[in-house]
């Protein structure tokens, strides 16, 4: 080897020959470990701040669009983590079936609202007993969906399976009207979950 001549071939200059690299094959020496982690190293702060906060922004929205897909379809993997779970998806689906007082209340308020403008005795009396009178009801009916709501998760679930935030899960849910309300409904009218 030491004293060989420029023109003479050693076997393995000739087993590589004889053999062509392949597509696929490594054909490199192996990379030294300090040389592999510093390639993988990403430091903790961007050092292109303008870069960093545009890449941030596009996988908040890209996220957001998710999310919002996910409370159109029904898709409980994307959604946010209130709303996942299957007793959540029973309340959605018990407050759904059901004609609630609280999804008229909205527009009561805004007929209140423009009878308010007229400064008669009569119109003032009638807003404030449309408006109290109102919201007595309502309260009253979510009450009652409550109340018959728990026994039927209690009976599904059991006791130990309820969470602290179903109640105002299901109350918010009735006191909105049905076009708005998201996740979108699953079911129509009627139709109680069993």
């Amino acid at each position: 080897m030491l004293w060989r001549k420029k023109n003479e071939t050693t076997p393995a200059d000739a087993m590589s020959a004889a053999h062509p690299p392949r597509p696929g094959a490594k054909n490199r020496p192996t990379p030294k470990r300090r040389d592999a982690q510093a390639a993988n190293r990403v430091p903790l702060v961007q050092t292109d701040r303008k870069a960093a906060r545009a890449s941030e922004r596009e996988a908040r929205r890209a996220q957001a669009v998710a999310t919002r897909t996910a409370m159109m379809t029904g898709d409980e993997s994307k959604m946010p983590v209130r709303d996942r779970g299957a007793d959540r998806r029973y309340i959605r689906n018990f407050v759904d079936a059901r004609f609630n007082l609280g999804e008229i209340l909205l527009p009561i308020m805004l007929l209140s609202l423009l009878l308010s403008f007229v400064r008669e005795s009569w119109a003032l009396l009638t807003v404030f007993v449309l408006v109290y009178g109102m919201i007595a009801i309502c309260l009253i009916d979510a009450f009652l969906m409550w109340r018959k709501l728990k026994s039927q998760l209690i009976a599904k679930f059991g006791v130990d399976k309820l969470q602290r935030g179903n109640v105002m899960y299901a109350v918010m849910r009735a006191f909105q009207m049905r076009r708005g309300r998201l996740p979108r409904p699953q079911v129509k009218r009627g139709e109680y979950p069993s």
